[in-house]
Order: C-alpha cells, then structure tokens, then sequence
C-alpha cells in the first residue's frame, strides 16, 4: 500500500449535519488541514452540499469513505455522527489509531470557534483602527527606536508631500530641517539612555518641518511612546498649522497696523515713542514728534466719496513711507491725521528741514478716480527732551503746535514752542 501524500494533514469527516458542516467550513479556511472525504448517510445532508461545491468527495456509506482514505495512513477521522461502530471500522482499517468522537470533537469544534471568534475580533478591531489611521485628517507617523518611519498615513502623506512608499524604512530626521535634522539621532539616542525628553508627552508642541519639495512649514507635534510585541515604538501625530499661524499673524497685524494703510496704528506708535525717548535719554540725543493733518482731505470725501477718500490716503501713506528714513516712524492715528516719530533729529532746524519736507510731497496732485486732487498738510513739533520728557505729553504738545499751525494759514509747520509764545504773548 503507498502511502498518499497532500499538503496539510488529510481529515476525514463522519456525521455532514450542522456540526460537520461548520467543521468543513473550518477545515476548507486552515491550510494545515485538507479534508480528503465527509460521509453521512442522509444524502441531503447540509455538510455534503457545502462539500460539493468544495469540490470534496462525498460519501452516503461511512465505511466506504473510511476504506477509500486507507491510503492516507496519518488521516485524522473527526466522528460526528454519534455512531459508536464507527471506532471499529476506523479500527478495521486504519488499527490502533485513535479516532475524534462524540465529546472530544464537540470540544474542539467550540474551542475553534472560539478562536475563530476572537481572531474575527481582533480582525475588525484593527480594520477599524486601520480606516481610522487611513482616514485620519491629521498626520499618524509611527518610527522604531532606531528613529527609521515604520507608519505613515494618507494625511501625512499631503502634508509632507511623499508617497508612503518614499519614506518607510528611512530616518524621519528627513522631514526635518537644519539644525534640528542633524541633532535628532542624538536626541533619540540621549532619550534611550537617560529617559529624559522635551517632546514626548507633550501636547500641541509648535515645530518646524520640511516637505518634499524643501519648503518649510509650522507644524504641531504631539509624540508618545508604546511597547508593541517587545518592541519600542514612538508615535507622532503631526498638523500643518500654516493657515492658523497666517491667521494669527494677520490678527497681531491688524491689533498693531491701520487696516488701509499699512502704517502703525496709535498703540503701536506709542510703544515705539516710549522706546525712542529710553534710547534718547541713554544716549543723550533728540527726538522730534510731528503730527500732521491733512488740509483738503473733507472736500475730497465730500465730493468724491469715501472710496477716493480711502485711496488718498493710501496715496499719502506711501509717500510719508518714502520720505522718513528707516530708524524713523509714521502710524495714522484718526481720519487723516499721521504722526511721526524722529530720533537721532540733531538739531530744531533738521525737524522743521523734515516737516518742509513732508508738505513738499504732499503738494503733488494725486490721481483719483481719473481726477487730479490736492491736498496740504498742517504739521505740529514738539521735541525731547526740550519740550517733555513724558510719552502722553509731548503727543499732546505736537497736537498744540498742529492746531496752530492750521490757525496760521495752513499748509505749515510751527513747533510747541511757538504754542508757548503765542500765550505768554496775550
């Protein structure tokens, strides 16, 4: 007799009812098993049908099955069909080994399918996890302790800008720039030692990183670590946070700048006031403050509208930007009213040279809406140290001196102490 030879360990499966139909069912998904027979002698039995379109022999008659496995000499016989006699013809054929019956395979079928309950389990707990990780809008970075990418998700990828396949099995200090790319294997390395890290645990950490294509970009990082069959994993959850760092700075911007012009608003020209007297009285040097009102600008928003009047002083803005020097300051404060800050200005005469200057300027026609405007400027000065040594006021006193200078014409400039004189000459 020749011994047959298959892959798996050949089964035999006496009793086709529920039970040897799910043990079929079972056998057919496991390649360690391959089911050479079933038998049962109710031809309409669940087990045989399912075994049809297997396409695994079928039997009415168990012996006849048990004598047609007699070549497989290491056959299994699972007996479901509560036939004792079974034993005997197993025993007939195949001697002294022993057959799986009644309770035994009761026992195992429920242990099987046990398994097969928890592994399903297991299955579709991490299908879910997967779809989440897949599905994720931000960015899941999985790496070993040597630092190489093990995970990286379809967020990650649009955000760095590589397909995963570009990036598993390298070291993620690729998605870093310089200095941080080259101090990181230190950094892991001093961790792995010591224990001691700045990143892990730490939620909504602000880094900067690369994409592919070199540009560098806010990102916020929260890391942890986790042991995952006795190996040591790091575990980084990345966003892009460009739009809100743009936002952000688009909010500081319009808490510190005029929103049509551009130029400093009136606390941030404060701040820059306050600074300018500190390193005057340090360095025992000068600053002017002016203040300009626009003379005509009433008629011109009268006449032609808001709009113009918006772009005039666009149109103005840009020209006082032009004329001030780079360690100087303009800010609109109100309607049509500028106010600058000149340090270092040397002598009286330089500020009056400046503020010739800046109606100068103003004097050329602006073009708005296809017509020609003219504006003019009423300028007041007030000095530091001469005038005041407080922030508040010497505002106050180049406001004075600006009013005075529209009572003189217009179109002008006098300085605080001009103010002083016209009082102490009533």
């Amino acid at each position: 007799m020749t011994a047959q030879r298959i892959q798996g360990y050949p089964v035999l499966i006496i009793g086709a009812g529920r039970g040897g139909s799910a043990l079929l069912e079972m056998f057919m998904e496991e390649s360690l098993a391959k089911v050479i027979a079933i038998a049962d002698k109710n031809p309409e039995a669940a087990g045989l049908q399912l075994a049809k379109k297997y396409g695994v022999p079928t039997y009415t008659n168990p012996v006849e099955a048990i004598q047609a496995c007699k070549d497989y000499t290491d056959c299994i016989i699972y007996n479901l069909s509560h036939d004792d006699a079974m034993a005997v013809e197993v025993a007939k054929v195949f001697g002294d080994k022993r057959m799986a019956s009644g309770p035994e395979v009761m026992l195992f079928w429920q242990m099987v399918t046990n398994l097969k309950q928890i592994k399903g389990e297991l299955e579709k707990s991490q299908n879910q996890l997967q779809s989440i990780i897949h599905n994720a809008m931000d960015g899941i970075i999985t790496i070993n302790d040597s630092g190489e990418i093990q995970g990286f998700n379809p967020a990650a990828e649009q955000i760095f800008g590589y397909p995963k396949h570009e990036v598993l099995g390298r070291n993620l200090n690729m998605l870093m720039p310089e200095p941080v790319r080259s101090e990181h294997d230190g950094y892991l390395k001093h961790y792995l030692q010591t224990g001691q890290t700045r990143i892990l645990g730490v939620r909504g950490r602000e880094v900067t990183a690369i994409r592919k294509n070199g540009e560098q970009f806010p990102m916020e990082l929260s890391a942890s670590e986790m042991m995952l069959g006795g190996l040591r994993y790091f575990v980084g959850i990345v966003r892009d946070i460009t739009e809100r760092k743009q936002a952000e700075e688009k909010i500081a911007h319009l808490a510190h700048y005029d929103y049509l012009t551009g130029l400093p608003n009136r606390a941030l020209f404060m701040e820059g006031v306050e600074h300018s007297m500190h390193l005057a009285k340090r360095n025992n040097y000068k600053v002017a403050i002016m203040f300009l009102d626009l003379d005509g600008f009433k008629k011109v928003n009268d006449t032609l509208g808001h709009d113009a009047g918006d772009l005039l002083l666009k149109g103005v803005a840009k020209r006082l930007k032009e004329i001030i020097r780079a360690s100087d300051t303009v800010a609109r404060v109100g309607g049509d009213e500028f106010i600058f800050v000149l340090n270092e200005i040397g002598s009286d005469e330089n500020a009056a040279l400046m503020a010739n200057k800046i109606i100068n300027a103003l004097s050329a026609p602006f073009e708005l809406k296809g017509q020609q405007c003219h504006v003019g400027g009423s300028i007041g000065i007030s000095l530091y140290p001469d005038d005041s040594v407080d922030t508040e006021a010497i505002i106050k006193q180049a406001d004075e001196a600006m009013y005075l200078a529209k009572q003189s014409g217009k179109n002008t400039h006098k300085f605080y102490r001009d103010v002083l004189r016209g009082r102490a000459g009533k």
